[in-house]
């Protein structure tokens, strides 16, 4: 069992314990959000920590609704 960090620019996503470690360029998907591996540091026997980048969420534009058809 490993101790696997999921790390984003400096910001501990998950820590997990693991069986099977991930390897470069995996995909994943950490709390509902698609993530691909950039690399992955062994830091002691036990101890993984795996840099990831997440794709960014495109926001919706809501559309604008005409007040002046309005009923009252």
């Amino acid at each position: 069992m490993f101790t696997v960090h999921f790390i984003e620019n400096k910001n501990i996503l998950l820590s997990q314990l693991l069986q099977n470690v991930p390897s470069v360029g995996q995909d994943l998907k950490i709390k509902g959000r698609k993530a691909k591996v950039l690399s992955v540091d062994t830091i002691d026997e036990r101890t993984i920590h795996v840099k990831v980048v997440q794709e960014e969420v495109k926001k919706k534009q809501q559309l604008v609704l005409d007040n002046k058809k309005k009923k009252r």
